[in-house]
């Protein structure tokens, strides 16, 4: 495989969990208000730690969703931050 294959292979998996991340917080807002099955916390941590990290804080901005818990407000930046370095850093070291 050659690298402009790998990048986009990499793009595509983070743009992908960002949907992901993003269309699950809104999902669960929506059933939330409507009193149906919820999306399980783990399951919103989970999409939201493998690359969604910009989803599922953005998510949380538009959707006013989970807002009121501190762990929400806290795990979900701090993955987008390690994200964004994780990123950065394989990008260097693959690049360079």
């Amino acid at each position: 495989m050659n690298k402009s294959t790998i990048i986009l292979v990499a793009v595509a998996v983070v743009v992908i969990m960002n949907i992901v991340s993003f269309a699950l917080m809104g999902h669960d807002k929506r059933c939330a208000r409507q009193g149906k099955w919820r999306v399980p916390e783990k399951s919103l941590f989970l999409v939201t730690a493998c690359f969604g990290g910009l989803g599922g804080v953005l998510g949380m901005k538009v959707f006013h969703h989970k807002t009121q818990h501190w762990y929400f407000r806290v795990f979900f930046p701090v993955l987008l931050i390690v994200q964004i370095a994780v990123l950065a850093v394989g990008a260097c070291l693959f690049l360079c």
